[in-house]
């Protein structure tokens, strides 16, 4: 199965829930043994948790921003809610995870607030 949830519909109702998303690789942070990543889709986002045992092969395995990844897990309660995101009360802890397709790391990052200058943004205007 391709998806089972969309990134924006999971809420703190659905935790030990069962499920599998989709969606570009907007963030990724390393804290040790421990990786995060928020997936987006066109309908939210939501934060990805890799503990040691995904997070050894994660290490092996090339990821940048915008790769298209399919991950599966369990919804979990987040211990940090943030209170920004609509999907801020939870957390989905990884069991598997498919990159479905790889993406050239784009010269600024794509949301309304970026970090590139203007020269830049005019030069890759169509993804402003």
């Amino acid at each position: 199965m391709y998806r089972t949830n969309t990134c924006g519909e999971l809420k703190i109702g659905d935790v030990s829930k069962q499920v599998t998303l989709a969606g570009w690789v907007q963030t990724i942070r390393k804290f040790g043994a421990i990786t995060f990543i928020d997936l987006r889709d066109r309908y939210g986002i939501t934060q990805l948790l890799f503990g040691e045992e995904l997070n050894k092969e994660l290490e092996e395995t090339p990821l940048g921003r915008e790769f298209v990844l399919q991950a599966t897990g369990t919804v979990q309660e987040r211990t940090n809610k943030n209170p920004q995101l609509p999907t801020g009360d939870i957390e989905i802890i990884i069991t598997s995870f498919k990159i479905l397709n790889k993406s050239a790391v784009p010269p600024f990052t794509i949301q309304d607030e970026t970090d590139g200058g203007d020269d830049i943004r005019m030069k890759y205007r169509f993804l402003d």
